[in-house]
């Protein structure tokens, strides 16, 4: 018998137990779909963190205050430029203890290319008639431009002539202020009017030249940093920088045990590592769950096969009869599971897609997780694996039932009533 036959016998079988099938089916689709929305939301979420963390700068690290605050969070270090960051430092002269003469010995650090002190206060900033509170930092126009990761939207960064000029993140004109902000306008922060020189693409933080912020808010000070910014040349031994620095600044401070440190150093690639690994144990487990499903549908396939065998023992009977050998029964049935498998994989890729997509929209609701998460990534490579371990599924349940029906013999399968 012919492959052409045998497949054209099985996709009768389907065809005349379209409710007993469907109902195996819908196993399938739930299985499949569930691990095609899981992936695709995994693989997506894994780009969004490349994305993202790649935004951070994997050749900048980062100098807090206090060492048990950075064991608790990555140092306020965030998307886009560094400092770009919702969370108020305090302004207290204990916890505030980076000064200029910790920038010094940073620039003399092998690695390092360029050192950056960053400020922060927050201030109401008004246009027109609107005022909103927001986050201020003021940086080092020297060294910014060089060390930010964020890109510019409209105008520019900050220059050396700049002194009451701001750069405005691009948030603020997109959410805070609806009706917009345009370039080189002029805006009220804390009393004081300032011109919009630059807008950056995302966050929603005010940039101002450090020694204007130093001069116009009380809390900043006039010495102390809340962060300080490296940006080194090889990324390849940032941790060995990582160490060279923490070394250098626990001998400029005296410090002569670990335990003692008063700031932290941080490495973006920790950071990455870290959530990475977190994601791939919740991928794992999520896509354990959905095999569950998978195995439910499996043993469906195995039951309708069953059925399908004991309805089909006459027609079996007679196939022999007539020369019809195990090999062609066999098939029959195998090809039967196949199909079962491939439609019910065909359904769980389409509601894979659309789940994963409705997943995805409404997690993108901002910040960095939902960022992540509200990225899919439907890769041909995907798809074509899920149809092939649908039929393959489909096939392997299928496998015992056929070989029972190829084993009958032809009296007893025409005998049976």
């Amino acid at each position: 018998m012919r492959l052409k036959k045998s497949f054209q016998l099985a996709l009768n079988i389907l065809l005349h137990s379209r409710l007993r099938s469907w109902l195996t089916i819908i196993g399938i689709i739930i299985g499949i779909g569930a691990v095609v929305s899981i992936v695709s939301i995994s693989q997506g979420a894994q780009q969004g963190l490349e994305e993202q963390l790649g935004g951070l700068g994997a050749d900048i690290l980062t100098i807090t205050p206090g060492f048990s605050q950075a064991q608790g969070s990555s140092g306020g270090f965030q998307r886009g430029a560094p400092g770009d960051s919702d969370k108020e430092s305090s302004s207290s002269d204990e916890q505030k203890n980076l000064t200029a003469k910790d920038i010094l010995i940073l620039k003399n650090i092998n690695n390092v290319k360029y050192v950056m002190g960053e400020v922060s206060d927050k201030g109401d900033l008004t246009y027109l008639s609107k005022t909103a509170t927001l986050s201020i930092k003021g940086v080092n126009v020297l060294t910014w431009e060089e060390i930010t990761t964020e890109e510019i939207s409209e105008g520019r960064f900050l220059g050396t002539g700049d002194i009451y000029s701001v750069v405005l993140g691009g948030n603020i004109i997109s959410s805070t202020f609806e009706d917009g902000i345009p370039l080189n306008s002029k805006v009220t922060i804390e009393g004081k009017s300032f011109k919009v020189v630059g807008i950056l693409e995302s966050g929603n933080i005010i940039y101002m030249p450090i020694a204007v912020a130093r001069a116009n808010f009380e809390d900043i000070g006039n010495e102390a940093f809340d962060n300080i910014y490296v940006k080194i040349e090889d990324v390849e031994i940032a941790d060995t920088t990582v160490e060279d620095i923490a070394e250098k600044l626990m001998l400029s401070r005296g410090i002569l045990d670990d335990k003692d440190k008063d700031f932290t150093v941080t490495n973006p690639a920790d950071k990455q590592e870290m959530i990475q690994e977190s994601l791939s144990s919740m991928t794992l487990f999520l896509t354990a769950i959905a095999a569950i499903s998978l195995l439910v549908g499996a043993v469906g396939i195995a039951n309708t096969m069953f059925t399908s065998v004991i309805e089909k023992t006459r027609e079996i009977g007679i196939m022999k009869a007539i020369g019809a050998k195990n090999k062609d029964i066999l098939l029959i049935f195998l090809f039967n599971a196949g199909l079962i498998g491939f439609v019910g994989g065909i359904g769980g890729i389409i509601v894979g897609a659309f789940g994963s997509g409705l997943i995805g929209s409404m997690s993108s609701t901002g910040g960095m997780t939902g960022k992540m998460f509200g990225n899919t990534a439907l890769t041909p490579g995907l798809l074509i694996g899920a149809l092939f371990f649908s039929v393959i599924i489909g096939m392997v349940a299928g496998v015992i039932p056929a070989y029972n029906a190829s084993k009958m013999s032809p009296v007893d399968a025409l005998r049976y009533e």
